[in-house]
């Protein structure tokens, strides 16, 4: 029997995709074609956008502690709803991690889920994660969609809604950095 090369590659080729199905490197490689994917989000055009009115929304910090969504009204706010168990969540997360790194301390950062602690907490020590989880409060009135996972809102200081992306997107880009500036900087 003989071996060409077109059944070499064949035979590697279904080897390289069963790898997605079966291994580590599939999941790896499913977090590298998300983020290769994923695009830096679209600006609402300024006659277009919500604002946000109703600031009374109860949350949960990383210490389990209640606090009021109000606490940043007239603030640049960053909203992210994820869950630690969807793959692109955890792909987006990165870039949202570096911009909280350029930007933490100017505007008020959101990463909310709706999941239990411990396995929050593991998930973000594994992937070294330092921004603040916030919990939501299942059941509690709220400005936004809490039903769209992955998603994300970025909020100027009138409580406009600038960015509104459902999916996932790439946080850090000039694009988005240039907006964010434009924002604070208001």
């Amino acid at each position: 029997m003989k071996v060409t090369k077109k059944t070499i590659l064949n035979i590697t080729l279904i080897l390289f995709i069963l790898s997605f199905f079966v291994t580590p490197l599939g999941h790896y490689g499913k977090i590298f074609l998300n983020r290769l994917f994923s695009f830096s989000p679209p600006v609402i055009e300024e006659s277009e956008r919500e604002k946000i009115t109703d600031y009374n929304w109860k949350l949960k910090d990383e210490e389990w502690n209640f606090f009021n969504f109000e606490k940043s009204k007239g603030n640049v706010v960053f909203i992210n709803l994820w869950a630690s168990w969807r793959l692109p969540c955890e792909a987006e997360l990165v870039s949202i991690q570096e911009m909280y790194d350029k930007y933490k301390g100017q505007m008020d950062f959101y990463i909310i889920t709706n999941e239990n602690r411990p396995p929050v907490e593991e998930f973000m020590q594994k992937h070294e994660f330092t921004f603040p989880v916030t919990y939501l409060i299942i059941g509690e009135k709220m400005p936004i969609n809490p039903d769209e996972v992955p998603s994300s809102y970025l909020i100027d200081k009138s409580g406009n809604i600038v960015i509104y992306k459902k999916k996932i997107a790439d946080w850090s880009t000039s694009k988005v950095y240039g907006v964010l500036d434009r924002l604070i900087a208001e």
